[in-house]
């Protein structure tokens, strides 16, 4: 009877063992998410702030280019305003089409193309679109790995009792590889 009892305890050990583990790992996972998705949004943030100083400097050059301006506004509220990851990846192509035609205007003005403060700008903001990118990588990596413990077995068991839920994607909007239009 001893020996019986030796294995049953061992058993339950052992899965309690593997039920703490695989919730670890579920909990890492998703703050590896989190950490990934504030990331982006420290970068975010970052360019949106870049934002009102292209367009004050473009306007002082083309200040006629009232829509494309508009545009850019637009798109920077939208982004701002964004809450879900869908919801900033649509305010993001949006806000990147805008930036392109912002900058197809300035291309038709050499003397704003020459002054120092809209290249550091340029500069500036295309740094930030790079590290946005590496961030999307990231937090795109984590959610993978965060999903497959939430979808292999047997995690996939605790992570149904605990109500881990898969997370999203931050995957680019239709219409981001195209070039935008810009009408003169």
């Amino acid at each position: 009877m001893s020996i019986l009892l030796i294995i049953i305890l061992v058993i339950i050990i052992v899965i309690a063992f593997l039920l703490v583990k695989y919730y670890n790992d579920l909990v890492n996972g998703r703050n590896h998410v989190e950490n990934a998705w504030s990331q982006i949004d420290v970068q975010l943030q970052r360019r949106n702030d870049l934002i009102p100083n292209i367009v004050e400097t473009v306007k002082g050059y083309a200040g006629h280019e009232k829509d494309t301006f508009n545009q850019v506004t637009q798109a920077r509220a939208n982004m701002a305003n964004a809450t879900t990851v869908q919801e900033v990846a649509e305010a993001d192509t949006m806000l990147t089409s805008a930036l392109k035609s912002l900058f197809a205007v300035s291309e038709a003005y050499p003397e704003l193309k020459a002054n120092q403060n809209f290249i550091e700008l340029q500069q500036e903001l295309s740094e930030t679109e790079d590290k946005i990118s590496y961030a999307r990588q990231f937090y795109n990596d984590s959610v993978l790995k965060y999903n497959n413990l939430c979808q292999q077995f047997p995690s996939s068991i605790v992570a149904s009792l605990f109500h881990f839920d898969k997370a999203e994607f931050f995957e680019a909007q239709e219409g981001t590889r195209a070039a935008p239009k810009v009408q003169f």
